[in-house]
């Protein structure tokens, strides 16, 4: 028992105490890592289909990313209500409320998980002629997506558990659970595309599967936790009071997801207009090494939301600023490293993705950098002020300000622009545009209403001793 409680205390952080700066590294660098390795171990599928079989298969598994994020995002943001829940709820002291929300948000990873299996696999020809995919890639596409729609259970449950694992600051155990899957992709990868021949078929199983291996150990993981994170699988079932809590923050979070990989599929279709497979496998080349970029500073998006959450829930509010500062100046710091990295690198990395000798491709990847990878720390500003916002409470004015701002901006500039501008470069360009004004507003609203907010909660640590669950502000009750 002793053993136990003391490899729980390794993996757990104190938020509400102590040095901030050391702590918020501490919880982002592991998770940072994780992205990274689960981005560097996709990249695997996409170098090992583009070297081996070629570059319609490469734009096939490539022009599918923005597809896929679409279909899952609904139900990936509703793992950030369950973070922000659980986090506030553990700040707060309030351990019966953690444990429903543990048991209820598997049920609910694995029911959504089924159910993105049977919608992508029926619905997965239609969506990609809807997005005008090139007539040369769309039957490996849709044999892709349609095996790799098999593995959204596992792909959920693993989101859904790591999502508690990080609300008591428990980033590194996801660490290891992804490298040992990865591994498993890698080899797997290389095998039923090089030995076996199945090109595109093969990298789609190999994830699959490199999927169950991650969630299987991510169950196995809180199967064995001591205390209110501990999962009974005899104790699986919807609550819906918690599943309410969850959507209140995890419903504009998915929502907000949808609809940017929403304005993404838009551009995507736009980029497959011009029917050219070389500016296609370019583009998703590009997109590839930018999710590098973008994985760097999400890591301080999700480290926002828990450490705000939990400070939130404990009514320390000053706290909550500190973090927000030094959140935000990790994530450009991030940003600007990482994305001009990406660019002054960009032939090298690019030419990780294409056969030898594809040189326009890597042409094109170059152009698409420029324009978005350089300028991303724009993004991590934006977005590590969306998960203060909604570490305090507030997830639908992000949303919308993000559905209006970023979206609703890039399909006027797709609709008005492009067609004046028929060029990708114009497409591009139109990425950080919309960066820079949804991250303006959503600045502008955080000091709006950051007083206010704060007013609901200062001095409530009492909470945590009546079992009450922290005030919400009233604009947070109403969303």
């Amino acid at each position: 028992m002793l053993k136990q409680r003391s490899v729980k205390r390794r993996y757990e952080i104190d938020m509400c105490n102590g040095s901030i700066a050391d702590k918020i590294l501490l919880f982002a660098l592991p998770l940072m890592a994780s992205s990274l390795l689960q981005l560097l171990f996709n990249a695997a599928d996409v170098v090992v289909v583009g070297k081996f079989a070629g570059k319609e298969a490469l734009a096939a598994v490539g022009s599918n990313t923005a597809l896929i994020n679409l279909l899952i995002n609904l139900f990936v943001g509703l793992s950030v209500g369950t973070n922000v829940v659980v986090a506030r709820d553990l700040g707060a002291g309030r351990h019966d409320n953690v444990s429903r929300s543990v048991h209820t948000s598997m049920t609910l990873a694995l029911i959504s998980g089924v159910v993105m299996t049977v919608f992508g696999t029926v619905m997965v020809r239609q969506l990609l002629e809807w997005m005008s995919s090139p007539t040369d890639v769309i039957d490996l596409a849709t044999v892709y997506l349609r095996i790799y729609f098999f593995g959204m259970p596992a792909l959920l449950t693993y989101n859904f558990g790591a999502a508690i694992l990080r609300a008591q600051g428990d980033t590194r155990r996801p660490l290891y659970f992804l490298f040992l899957s990865g591994v498993v992709n890698v080899v797997l990868n290389l095998f039923f595309v090089i030995v076996l021949h199945m090109d595109v078929a093969g990298v789609a199983l190999a994830t699959i599967i490199s999927q169950y291996i991650s969630a299987a150990l991510v169950v196995w993981c809180l199967v064995r936790e001591e205390g209110a994170l501990r999962l009974e699988l005899n104790k699986l079932g919807l609550q819906w009071s918690v599943i309410r809590r969850i959507l209140q923050v995890g419903l504009p979070a998915g929502c907000q997801g949808v609809v940017f990989s929403l304005s993404n599929v838009v551009i995507q279709s736009a980029i497959n207009s011009f029917d050219d497979p070389v500016l296609a496998a370019g583009s998703s080349a590009s997109a590839s090494i930018e999710g590098f970029v973008y994985a760097a500073m999400n890591a301080f998006y999700q480290t926002a939301i828990t450490f705000v959450g939990q400070n939130y829930g404990a009514g320390k509010c000053k706290r909550v600023d500190r973090i927000a500062v030094q959140c935000v100046s990790f994530s450009v710091i991030s940003g600007l490293v990482f994305g001009n990295l990406a660019y002054f690198f960009g032939e090298t990395l690019a030419g990780f993705y294409v056969p030898a000798g594809e040189h326009e491709v890597i042409a094109q990847a170059l152009i698409r950098l420029s324009f978005i990878a350089c300028p991303y720390f724009i993004c991590g500003i934006m977005d590590t002020l969306v998960g203060i916002l909604r570490g305090i409470g507030y997830s639908v004015v992000p949303m919308v300000v993000s559905l209006v701002g970023a979206c609703g901006l890039r399909l006027v500039w797709v609709a008005v622009i492009f067609p004046v501008y028929h060029t990708a470069s114009c497409l591009y360009i139109s990425y950080p545009i919309s960066w820079l004004v949804t991250g303006a507003v959503h600045l502008i609203f955080f000091l709006c209403v950051r007083k206010r907010a704060y007013a609901k909660v200062e001095g409530s640590d009492l909470t945590a001793l009546e079992g009450r669950h922290p005030p919400l502000s009233q604009e947070a009750e109403r969303q």
